[in-house]
């Protein structure tokens, strides 16, 4: 079945041309017009879906091409979308770039190709003039299916953009929904993960309330809702892939403790969503501020985040890691990822260089390499016997990590997409899956089955 989604793309020539920052004024614009929206967000990225869903009070996801296929893909923004006026998906990277150098597969320009989005490209015009012209030409003409629809100026003074318009427009035939001046104030910080959490920064919503307020002066928002609107139809129907794991009733009576604070905000919503969808009772909790994992708890779900920023205060809160490592011990089934992983280790270093005690499930040290240790998308399959990926079996995450282990574990065999590295890691047993990757449950729900048939076989 087909369902009308207007939708559009905000995209850039690169990273750093603002569309983010773009992106969360035309949200705000949205909201300040009283249109109901949604924002997906292209890539592995979890932490632009979060400011968007806790900022803007929107539904945020991931969309992301080597996750899931095309069809799963469409299913997951018609989920998202659904009873939405407007859905603004934030591209990733330069419109074109894919997850190798030589592909633009999970590109923006992918995604867009693959759900029939209209495109609008910022283009940063910062020391250029009539040299923004051949930029855009070449967007439009170097694969001549996409969906490039307009283009926003951005870092442009009035008079300029004005004249830029009249020239893209008579040249290119593309409209310009809007020229920008230079919006340094409302530049979003950055950390080595990227854009820091909302929780971190202060005033966030009237800062974007101002945004969007500025966002609503230069870009021509009713150009972009009516070019939304001309989105085709999009199939919503469940893939056979999901429909037996969503069908099921396999988390009834399962309750999961998510651990989320400051120091841990990193899950994928889909996740999340899945989690409930088959059943499950989540119940969040807080390794900063409370003393202890949520008694009822049958799993333990500890996501990435920025733990070495918080570790003095995590290692001072002795009860609760006592408590983590006791229940664990004890038979609590615990999925930990990145930051997680790290919090599980017997010490951790902090982002000034000191060494802090933690949780001690996982034998060794997590320590600061001050560079990317591993990063980008995997495809993780068995190495060493376990009951979570079997005779071929894949599950497909994401590594981003300054940060490395002593003890990174081997039962999984985590491979780049090129086929040219791969390395060992995680550590699977009866206390639970442990590692760096982020796993990413929709590229293979039979991985959430069998955590949850496990559950079940103990309880």
């Amino acid at each position: 079945m087909k369902q009308k989604i207007p939708r559009l793309m905000i995209a850039g020539t690169n990273s750093g041309c603002g569309k983010t920052t773009i992106t969360c004024g035309i949200l705000s614009a949205l909201k300040q017009m009283n249109i109901n929206s949604a924002s997906c967000k292209c890539g592995p990225d979890y932490i632009d879906p979060m400011f968007h869903s806790r900022v803007f009070d929107i539904p945020s996801q991931n969309l992301d091409l080597f996750f899931t296929s095309e069809e799963e893909t469409k299913y997951l923004l018609s989920k998202n979308s659904k009873g939405k006026e407007i859905t603004v998906i934030e591209g990733v990277m330069g419109f074109y770039d894919g997850m190798q150098m030589d592909s633009t597969i999970a590109s923006s320009y992918d995604l867009a190709r693959s759900t029939d989005t209209p495109v609008v490209i910022v283009v940063n015009c910062k020391g250029m003039a009539l040299s923004v012209v051949p930029v855009i030409k070449g967007f439009l003409e170097y694969r001549m299916d996409n969906t490039i629809k307009g283009v926003i100026l951005n870092g442009v003074s009035d008079m300029t953009g004005k004249q830029l318009t009249k020239i893209i427009e008579d040249q290119l035939s593309i409209k310009v929904y809007g020229c920008i001046p230079k919006l340094d104030e409302f530049t979003v910080a950055s950390r080595h993960l990227g854009l820091v959490t909302p929780y971190e920064l202060e005033d966030l919503r009237e800062t974007f309330n101002r945004l969007g307020e500025e966002i609503q002066k230069y870009v021509d928002m009713e150009g972009l809702l009516k070019l939304a609107a001309t989105a085709s139809m999009i199939e919503d129907d469940i893939p056979k892939k999901f429909k037996k794991v969503i069908s099921s009733d396999i988390g009834d009576g399962i309750n999961i403790a998510v651990a989320f604070d400051k120091a841990f905000c990193f899950y994928y919503k889909e996740n999340l969503e899945l989690l409930k969808d088959v059943g499950c009772k989540l119940i969040y909790f807080s390794p900063l501020e409370d003393k202890a994992v949520p008694k009822e708890a049958d799993i333990v779900l500890l996501g990435g985040g920025y733990p070495e920023v918080y570790a003095k205060k995590l290692s001072e809160n002795k009860e609760m890691l006592e408590d983590i490592k006791e229940r664990i011990d004890d038979g609590l089934f615990c999925i930990a990822e990145c930051g997680g992983f790290m919090y599980l280790h017997e010490r951790m270093e902090d982002d000034k260089g000191n060494s802090y005690p933690m949780a001690g499930v996982i034998d060794g040290d997590c320590t600061n390499n001050k560079k990317l240790v591993r990063f980008g998308y995997i495809s993780l399959e068995e190495n060493e016997d376990n009951f979570l990926l079997k005779n071929g079996d894949v599950i497909k995450g994401h590594e981003f990590h300054y940060w490395d282990s002593s003890n990174n574990g081997e039962a999984f065999l985590a491979k780049k997409p090129s086929g040219k590295k791969e390395w060992k890691c995680c550590h699977v047993n009866n206390k639970g899956v442990i590692g760096y990757p982020h796993f990413y449950y929709y590229s293979n729900p039979e991985f959430v089955v069998r955590i949850l048939e496990n559950i079940k076989r103990k309880v």
